[in-house]
């Protein structure tokens, strides 16, 4: 459970931990319509979607194949064709990742955070190493060596994080409020790289803002037209997705001033809203057309 959970993690970092596209763009397929887990695709109809993105039948099975030693997929049929779903322990990550990917939210000047202190033995270095990576990972800012903090909802996320990696033992949360007249947007612009998160924000923005031109109208969609939002919206979400792990939504208060981020969540927003049941509804035809594939 935990090598899945670090696949889909890692696809979430800027570059994708190594991964290529096409894998994280499978990934993106069965978070959206293998769902929930354990809902399962055909084969051949996830080819064919990579297909139309670009990539060659090949390179989408070996990911697929990856994905499943490393137990992030798991095979079946459906009338008789290999067919294959994403794990059905994740669904409570996933179901967490929903909300924070799809739905963003700030928090409050006024909220509490949460303090993530952690101690590990040198012997024990490794541990030390998973701790700190992933409470990065999962949006955390460094205040000093041992010491992380995030806004106060990531809680439940960090603790489950810490749990299934069998790290518990050496972390301790601590929830807490700023106290005397030090200057918090100071702190926040030093415990988060604000300078690499306004760079991932302008690269979301220069590729995706002249898609709000190109949105489709009211009238019925075309196939064209549900195919067209298929190959826009899968690349977007997938580079998205990593953006509100890298930014925890932290209060505009403590940002820079015409904070870009908050243009990139409108832009994401507005595409997410428009593209997202077009992109569905093309999805599902074509997972639907043949159930019958290769292995």
């Amino acid at each position: 459970m935990t090598i899945a959970l670090d696949e889909i993690i890692a696809g979430r970092e800027a570059g994708g931990h190594g991964q290529q596209a096409h894998h994280r763009f499978v990934v993106t397929v069965f978070g959206l319509y293998g769902r929930p887990c354990g809902r399962f695709l055909p084969v051949s109809g996830v080819v064919r979607l990579l297909t139309e993105l670009g990539y060659e039948g090949a390179s989408v099975r070996s990911s697929i194949s990856r994905l499943k030693k490393r137990g992030v997929l798991v095979s079946g049929k459906i009338h008789g064709a290999n067919a294959y779903a994403m794990a059905p322990e994740l669904e409570d990550h996933m179901r967490i990742g929903d909300e924070r990917i799809l739905a963003p939210r700030t928090a409050s000047v006024g909220d509490p955070w949460l303090l993530a202190s952690y101690s590990v033995p040198e012997s024990e270095r490794s541990n030390r190493h998973k701790i700190r990576a992933g409470l990065a990972r999962l949006g955390f800012g460094t205040v000093a060596s041992g010491l992380s903090i995030a806004p106060i909802r990531l809680q439940a996320e960090a603790e489950e994080y810490m749990d299934k990696h069998g790290l518990s033992d050496y972390i301790e949360f601590f929830v807490s409020s700023p106290a005397g007249g030090s200057d918090l947007r100071d702190k926040v612009a030093r415990w988060w790289d604000l300078d690499e998160l306004e760079r991932l924000y302008g690269e979301f923005l220069t590729t995706y803002s002249p898609e709000l031109d190109r949105l489709p109208g009211r009238s019925a969609p075309t196939p064209a037209v549900l195919g067209a939002a298929f190959r826009t919206y899968v690349p977007m979400i997938t580079q998205w997705r990593r953006l509100p792990y890298q930014d925890p939504g932290l209060p505009p208060e403590l940002l820079p001033d015409n904070w870009i981020g908050t243009t990139a969540r409108r832009v994401f927003s507005e595409l997410n809203r428009v593209l997202a049941p077009l992109a569905k509804r093309h999805a599902l035809q074509v997972l639907t057309d043949d159930p019958r594939g290769k292995t």
